[in-house]
C-alpha cells in the first residue's frame, strides 16, 4: 500500500509559525519565573525554664542477699522438702541428710561422757580419803596431790567428752539443711539417693535462694556525672547520696514512659571511680511486696540532678537524623537552618533541651511536615509560643 503524504505550502507554513509566536507573546510576564509560594510555618522561641534535672542510667536489679546452700556434714540425700521455685523463710526444711551414722556418734559421745563423769566421781571420792588419811598422817601429802592431779584430768577428759558430744549433736542437726535467708529458692541441683560432700570447701551445691523484698539496682555512673554531683553537694543545691536518700525511679524495658515506674531511693556510691572505664557504681533499693521485680531484670533509672535553667521546645518538633536529634530554626532571611541539639528528660510534656539552641532561635513548631520546608528553603514564618500544657489550659 502507498504511504499518504500531506503537503503545506510554504504560505501555510510562515502562517502557523507566527501564530506560535503570536501565542507565546501573549503569555503575562513573570508567568514562567514566579514559581511557589514560599511554604507557611509557625516559629515560636524556646521556653526558658529552670527545671528539675533528671539523669538517667541503664542498670540491672540484684538481690540484696544471694546464698549457695550447701551441706556442712557428707552422706546421701534422704528427703527434699520444698518446691522448685518457691518462697522460703528462713529455718525452713530445705533437704535431709542420712542422719542415721550422725545419731549413732551422738549416741557414742554420750557414753563417753558418761564414762568421764564416773571417773572423776572416783577421782573425787580419792581425793576425800586421801585428804583424810593425811591429817591421821597415813600418807603423804605428796599423795593427796596425785590424787588432786588424777581429779583434774579426769574433769578435763569430762570437758574433753562433752565438747566432742556436742559437735556430733551439731553434725546430726546439720543433717537437716535449712534455708539460711527468706527468699526464692531455686531448682534443686541434686536428687534423692545421690552421696553430697560436706566441709569448708568442696562442698555440694544443693541449691540457691536470694532475697526478693526489698531489691537492689545498681548502676554506673560516668565521672564528669559524679563531679557534678559532688559540687551540687559542696554548694548545697542538691544533697550526697551518700547521706542522703534522694528519691529514684526505674522503669522497665516495656514501659514506655515512666508513668508507671517504680519508685526507689538511693542507698550507696562506692568509694572509688573504676580508673580504666571512668566510671562510679552506684546503687538504689525498691520495695518489691508483689515480688514482680527479680533480679537481672534489665531498667532505666532516673536521678535527680539538681535544677537547671532550661529550653523546653514540644518533642513533635525533633527530628533525627541518624544518630543526631535535629531541631530546624529560621533565620533573619527566613531560611531554614537545623541545628543538632543535645536532648533531656521529658518536662510536663515538653522536651528539655541541654545544649544546642538558644532563646533568641525561632524554632519551627508547626508545618514541619510539609516536604517544602528542609534545610535551606526560604519559608513564611508566623509567630507562636511555646506553653507549658498547665499554663496554655489557663489561658
Amino acid at each position: 500500500m502507498r504511504g499518504i503524504r500531506f503537503s503545506v505550502s510554504p504560505f501555510a507554513r510562515a502562517i502557523i509559525v507566527c501564530g506560535v509566536i503570536a501565542g507565546a507573546l501573549a503569555v503575562p510576564r513573570g508567568a514562567f519565573a514566579e514559581g511557589p509560594p514560599p511554604p507557611a510555618v509557625t516559629v515560636a522561641h524556646p521556653l526558658a525554664k529552670s527545671v528539675p534535672r533528671w539523669d538517667e542510667y541503664t542498670g540491672r536489679f540484684e538481690p540484696l542477699q544471694q546464698v549457695e546452700v550447701r551441706p556442712r556434714v557428707s552422706g546421701a540425700v534422704d528427703t527434699i522438702n520444698f518446691v522448685d521455685g518457691q518462697i522460703v523463710k528462713t529455718g525452713d526444711l530445705l533437704f535431709v541428710i542420712d542422719p542415721r551414722p550422725y545419731q549413732i556418734a551422738v549416741d557414742s559421745a554420750k557414753a563417753d561422757v558418761a564414762k568421764a563423769q564416773a571417773q572423776v566421781e572416783v577421782a573425787a571420792n580419792d581425793v576425800t580419803r586421801a585428804q583424810q588419811l593425811a591429817e591421821t598422817r597415813a600418807i603423804t601429802l605428796r599423795d593427796v596431790d596425785q590424787r588432786k592431779a588424777t581429779l583434774d584430768v579426769a574433769r578435763a577428759q569430762q570437758l574433753s567428752a562433752e565438747a566432742a558430744l556436742h559437735n556430733a549433736e551439731l553434725n546430726l542437726e546439720w543433717t537437716q539443711v535449712r534455708a539460711p535467708i527468706p527468699g526464692r529458692v531455686s531448682d534443686h541441683k541434686i536428687d534423692i539417693g545421690n552421696l553430697v560432700q560436706g566441709g569448708q570447701s568442696g562442698a555440694t551445691l544443693l541449691t540457691t535462694i536470694v532475697t526478693l523484698d526489698p531489691i537492689h539496682f545498681v548502676f554506673d555512673a560516668s565521672e564528669a556525672d559524679y563531679i557534678r554531683y559532688a559540687r551540687l553537694a559542696t554548694a548545697k543545691e542538691r544533697p550526697s547520696s551518700r547521706q542522703f536518700k534522694n528519691p529514684v525511679m526505674v522503669r522497665l524495658a516495656d514501659e514506655a514512659d515512666w508513668s508507671h515506674s517504680h519508685a526507689g531511693v538511693m542507698d550507696f556510691v562506692d568509694n572509688q571511680l573504676n580508673a580504666r572505664a571512668g566510671i562510679i557504681r552506684g546503687r538504689a533499693i525498691f520495695e518489691n511486696k508483689d515480688l514482680f521485680l527479680l533480679p537481672g531484670t534489665f531498667g532505666r533509672l532516673r536521678l535527680f540532678g539538681g535544677n537547671i535553667n532550661a529550653l523546653l521546645i514540644p518533642d513533635s518538633t525533633i527530628a533525627s537524623d541518624q544518630a543526631s536529634k535535629i531541631v530546624l530554626t529560621v533565620n533573619a532571611d527566613n531560611k531554614v537552618v537545623p541545628k543538632t541539639v543535645t536532648l533531656g528528660a521529658m518536662y510536663q510534656g515538653l522536651r528539655v533541651i541541654l545544649a544546642g539552641l538558644s532563646e533568641n532561635d525561632r524554632v519551627v513548631i508547626e508545618g514541619i511536615a510539609n516536604p517544602f520546608v528542609r534545610p535551606g528553603a526560604v519559608v513564611a514564618p508566623k509567630e507562636g509560643a511555646i506553653t507549658l500544657p498547665a499554663e496554655a489550659a489557663s489561658n
